[in-house]
């Protein structure tokens, strides 16, 4: 069946409208019929099986039939702090991203950004939200993984809070990919994370020119990990798709 995710909201009537783009998908691409089944998603883990009953100009509308809890999720939630990078290139580091199981981007300003203007990213939050919505759509994931707004890089790598004591294991962890880390590399420092569910893991991948030492130096003061993907260095739109990959895999998510 064809997946939408829709508002939470249009969910709680019967039947369920669908306007604006997912009408015109309906309608025009998929060309559904009456009585033509799609699964309709709320974003926060829960599906719906509708019936198509009504296809209008500005609105198709979905009768309800059943509720489940949607699959699709990995228990171990991936932020990816993702310098914006020019051209197409963002774009095809979220849509990759979302297919591999990345809960959360945050766009990320760095010192070598070729794309640094913070207002101009905001322009295109629609069309980044709509790149992953339909990779969402297209790939089964169970809840829309969230496009945050776009930070500089010395705020995005303080902690939320006070880093706790150590301890034995840690839940989750926090990584910096550099291509200058000759001893660390992500696979052996994830095997001191504990990932149970919940579990969260922030990877912050760097422009076009890769990170600064000084921005190396500002992560590690807040505890951010430096690590290698290995001897091969991967272009910035590649390397936190591959690294998302890697966590998933030591969490047996793959």
């Amino acid at each position: 069946m064809h997946r939408f995710f829709v508002p939470p909201s249009a969910l709680t009537t019967q039947p369920i409208i669908l306007t604006g783009d997912q009408a015109h998908q309906v309608r025009r691409v998929l060309r559904m019929r009456l009585g033509d089944r799609a699964t309709l998603l709320d974003g926060c883990g829960w599906a719906y099986e509708g019936i198509l009953v009504a296809v209008g100009e500005a609105d198709v509308r979905f009768q309800a039939v059943r509720r489940w809890e949607a699959a699709g999720e990995p228990a171990t939630q991936i932020t990816v702090y993702q310098a914006v990078l020019k051209g197409e290139r963002f774009g095809w580091a979220l849509q990759k991203g979302v297919e591999v199981g990345v809960s959360a981007f945050v766009p990320l300003i760095c010192e070598r950004n070729v794309v640094d203007d913070l207002s101009a990213m905001e322009s295109k939050r629609e069309r980044w939200a709509r790149i992953i919505q339909e990779a969402a759509e297209q790939c089964g994931r169970g809840r829309l993984p969230e496009l945050r707004s776009a930070q500089l890089f010395a705020q995005a790598v303080q902690p939320a809070s006070p880093p706790a004591l150590p301890a034995p294991r840690r839940s989750g962890g926090r990584f910096i990919l550099w291509e200058g880390e000759a001893q660390a590399r992500l696979c052996a420092a994830l095997a001191g994370c504990n990932f149970g569910p919940g579990a969260g893991i922030q990877i912050f991948v760097g422009p076009e020119g890769g990170f600064t030492e000084e921005e190396i130096a500002l992560a590690r003061g807040y505890g951010v990990q430096p690590v290698s993907l290995g001897p091969r260095i991967l272009r910035a739109e590649t390397a936190g798709v591959v690294a998302a990959a890697l966590i998933l895999y030591e969490a047996d998510e793959m």
